[in-house]
């Protein structure tokens, strides 16, 4: 088990060695990652990512739902009041999602997964829960539909092989708008 005496232990390390004073709010990479909350699949150590380089929401699915949207939303102001932090160039959405994921395990229970998504049970196959392709797909929509973009705003939707480690792309960086 680990305990919390083990990560001060840790903390004191990355504090030592790999802590960066001085990053600013706004993303550096000008990138927010949605991911699921599976062990296997950190977004910030499946892509790759510094601190500081992306925001990065959590959840299970890493699904785009109502309460992901408002979370956005309150980033972007938090973004907005620290507009000087911004870094110029294009602001990226990706949505991560994964194989083995412990969503479809959630198939089997309609009613959670409605109000999980904020819809009613006979919607759940628009969700495509059993299927991270679909899902991933399916999400991507939703941004595109829910989120005003404009110039300068992508999203891209990505799956990750929990068997490879590998990630494909399966909606490519498109334009809100």
């Amino acid at each position: 088990m680990t305990d919390t005496g083990n990560l001060i232990s840790r903390n004191a390390v990355f504090a030592r060695d790999r802590f960066r004073a001085g990053l600013r709010i706004n993303p550096s990479g000008n990138l927010t990652v949605v991911g699921c909350v599976d062990p296997r699949v950190d977004p910030s150590h499946v892509l790759g990512l510094s601190l500081g380089e992306a925001a990065v929401i959590r959840n299970v699915g890493g699904r785009i739902t109502p309460a992901t949207l408002r979370t956005m939303g309150m980033l972007g102001k938090v973004g907005q009041a620290h507009q000087d932090s911004r870094v110029p160039g294009d602001w990226n959405l990706v949505i991560l999602h994964h194989t083995d994921c412990g969503m479809t395990d959630l198939a089997a229970f309609p009613e959670m997964l409605a109000e999980y998504f904020e819809i009613a049970p006979v919607e759940l196959d628009t969700k495509s829960v059993s299927d991270p392709f679909g899902s991933v797909r399916a999400d991507v929509d939703v941004v595109k539909q829910d989120i005003p973009g404009g110039p300068g705003f992508l999203v891209s939707g990505l799956v990750y092989d929990v068997s490879s480690g590998l990630v494909e792309t399966v909606v490519p960086a498109t334009p809100l708008g």
